[in-house]
């Protein structure tokens, strides 16, 4: 049986820094095992969706199993609602949320809650979201999922609902259907959802949008969990982001029917689950999010069963957001370590061909997703070698493959397989 093994490193892509003596984290990091494989094979460099786009994740992910993010993407709301199993339905409008903290003036002092908001207190602050929010004309549901992460599911009555609307969130934009990471001075304040099309439908999803937003502040803020939190000194989520609104279920073609491999996807968070659902794989989880050893032996097991396996590994996005070039160092060495060692000792090259690539760059010196080119590598079957000896940004840019596209990567390997 032909067999396909497809790794995403979320945000491993970067810039060269000045706290690993101007190497990038990937250039810094030992990683033997990694670099056993490009030797193997051959590298190239990456736009996940286009020159000039800092994707989101679940967009680049779209583009990088082979889809065209333009004409078939669903918006990230949707995916996640999918992802959780929620009931939706066209007509619907499906948010993506942040928990985050705001002081007094309202000027955002972290998107993300200091990332240290437990499932448990973010549950209970959804759930206070859901008793007391009250939209004139129309029901929701707001739905914790891991962390600072929400989602928002609202149903008009009698009435559609159009994902054609503006974040809220400020360090992210919309580009017709797609949300776009700003690079850039952005503004410290939420912003106002307002419709990005002259519909009926498009103003009443911005001023419910905006309404929920404007009741939101004042049940969090005198909730007691926040009301805790600051007493012991951590960050309130005293306020919710939104972005990327999806009102459409999306009909695409499944990827077996793209490129003849049955795919099994192994996935953490919602929004990788939403992807496999909707693209047609079969999702499976394994540990948790860093344990990169029990991923392994799951992938390896996945692709003893199925002619395809993809997996998404979140590591080196989490310190690139926040800045630390050394953490994401120690995490690519990690997983070099628990999952990659693994891979090398059970794999046929032969047989098994190995992409290796990113859904973006998460750079520490930006904080935030890039327009960059991502690392790319494809080894075993009837790949070749291009004489290239590490998996790095810059090694990467002086391979055989050039610069291409994400939607062509998976349909440039499908070619390789023996």
């Amino acid at each position: 049986m032909k067999r396909l093994l497809y790794i995403l490193l979320d945000g491993v892509g970067d810039r060269p820094n000045p706290q690993l003596n101007y190497t990038t984290p990937l250039e810094a990091a030992l990683t033997p095992n990694l670099d056993a494989l490009a030797r193997q094979g051959v590298k190239g460099l990456v736009y996940p969706v286009g020159k000039g786009v800092s994707p989101e994740s679940d967009i680049a992910v779209f583009s990088m199993l082979g889809y065209d993010v333009y004409t078939e993407y669903p918006g990230r709301g949707v995916i996640e609602a999918v992802g959780l199993d929620l009931e939706f339905k066209s007509g619907d409008l499906a948010v993506r949320a942040n928990f985050a903290t705001v002081d007094e003036a309202g000027r955002i002092i972290d998107r993300r809650v200091g990332r240290d908001l437990s499932d448990e207190e973010a549950k209970m602050l959804a759930q206070a979201l859901n008793e007391q929010v009250k939209l004139k004309g129309a029901s929701f549901r707001f739905v914790h999922s891991i962390g600072h992460r929400a989602v928002l599911v609202i149903r008009a009555e009698g009435e559609s609902l159009s994902g054609m609307i503006s974040n809220t969130d400020p360090a992210y934009e919309r580009v017709g259907r797609l949300g776009v990471a700003k690079e850039g001075k952005i503004s410290p304040y939420i912003q106002n959802a307002e419709p990005l099309e002259d519909s009926r439908d498009a103003k009443l999803a911005a001023d419910l949008i905006n309404e929920f937003n404007k009741q939101a502040l004042k049940v969090l803020k005198e909730h007691t969990i926040n009301q805790e939190r600051i007493k012991r000194g951590q960050m309130p989520g005293n306020a919710v982001l939104f972005r990327d609104a999806g009102n459409e279920l999306p009909a695409i073609k499944p990827i077996y029917e793209r490129f003849g491999l049955r795919f099994a996807a192994l996935t953490d968070m919602p929004v990788e689950k939403g992807v496999a659902k909707i693209t047609g794989m079969h999702s499976f989880e394994a540990g948790g999010v860093r344990d990169y050893a029990a991923k392994a032996r799951k992938a390896l097991e996945l692709l003893s069963r199925y002619s395809g396996v993809y997996v998404h590994l979140k590591g080196p996005d989490e310190p690139g957001h926040d800045g630390d070039p050394w953490a994401k160092k120690k995490v690519l060495e990690e997983i070099d370590q628990l999952f990659f060692s693994r891979l090398i000792l059970n794999i046929d090259l032969d047989q098994v061909v190995v992409v290796i690539s990113a859904d973006h760059a998460t750079p520490c010196t930006l904080r935030a997703h890039s327009s960059d080119p991502v690392p790319l590598l494809i080894t075993g079957g009837k790949a070749g070698k291009d004489g290239l000896c590490r998996f790095t940004e810059r090694d990467c840019a002086k391979g055989s493959l050039g610069n291409i596209l994400g939607r062509d990567v998976l349909g440039m390997a499908s070619s390789f397989l023996p």
